[in-house]
């Protein structure tokens, strides 16, 4: 059938799913939702098996399948895998091993490569650094996909597995807290003092960014991967029409936790910039 026969015909009743280990992903749905309010959403975070930074590729992989297949079985035709981790150590296995026989003609994207494929022209001095947890930077993820985009950029990493729990138990402005975070950014640039972009390469790290960018050298740029997630996903619309006809443009919001809804509509209200009203599920 051509391609404008089928759009046509196609019905509108698809969501963009979003999945997430907590929190953190609603950083990135909110820069989604506010370059495209018309469509229907349904987000899922998975509070009560974070953080995922830490753990096991193949445990990663088994949560992040099972996020998917849930979102799958909620309407969802688009998932975006708003975790980093996740991306890092899940999202090829399930492009290439599971989609094809799950369910063919949905997609799942990550946040990795749209946030690699402008960094480099962002830097003066050719040196940026990456934020992430330990799954991401052990995964060498972000210098890959930079070697690809930027291949003269200087990449330099640092873990930093305690800012997640920091900012799940809203810990991160404690004393205790602050002086963790200012030690993360202090052993980034004893690696490279000419580091002059930043990436917070864990979608949880833009709650901290009013704090990182207090901390940080001037003259040094704090990128958070809302906004490029977002233009990216405009740019791959854009190129693949049938995905977009099939996008139903209800302008709702679905939120699913694996955690107490209490709990996580308390929080992530706050970090979303409006108030939501969760369901809680589980995950098997």
């Amino acid at each position: 059938m051509p391609l404008f026969l089928y759009l046509y015909f196609v019905e509108r009743k698809g969501k963009i799913g979003v999945f997430d280990s907590g929190f953190g992903g609603l950083t990135i749905l909110r820069d989604i939702v506010h370059l495209f309010p018309m469509y229907e959403y349904v987000y899922l975070g998975d509070n009560a098996r974070a953080p995922y930074g830490n753990k096991s590729f193949d445990l990663i992989y088994e949560y992040t399948l099972e996020g998917v297949k849930y979102l799958f079985e909620q309407g969802c035709e688009l998932v975006i895998l708003a975790c980093n981790t996740a991306s890092a150590k899940a999202l090829r296995t399930i492009q290439q091993r599971d989609l094809p026989h799950l369910a063919p003609n949905k997609r799942v994207l990550g946040v990795i490569r749209p946030s690699t494929e402008e960094i480099g022209s962002l830097s003066r001095t050719g040196v940026v650094g990456i934020l992430g947890t330990e799954g991401t930077v052990n995964s060498n993820s972000y210098v890959i996909e930079l070697a690809k985009s930027s291949p003269n950029t200087k990449v330099y990493q640092q873990a930093c597995p305690l800012w997640v729990p920091l900012i799940e138990e809203q810990q991160y402005h404690s004393p205790a807290g602050e002086l963790i975070i200012a030690s993360d950014l202090k052993r980034l640039f004893d690696q490279n003092a000419t580091i002059d972009v930043i990436v917070l390469a864990c979608t949880h790290y833009p709650i901290l960014k009013p704090l990182i960018d207090s901390l940080v050298p001037p003259g040094v740029t704090v990128l958070s991967q809302g906004p490029l997630v977002a233009e990216k996903l405009k740019d791959y619309l854009n190129r693949h029409p049938e995905m977009e006809h099939r996008l139903a443009l209800g302008a709702k919001l679905q939120c699913y936790t694996t955690e107490s809804s209490d709990y996580f509509n308390e929080h992530a209200s706050e970090i979303f910039g409006q108030a939501l009203n969760a369901e809680q599920i589980q995950l098997t």
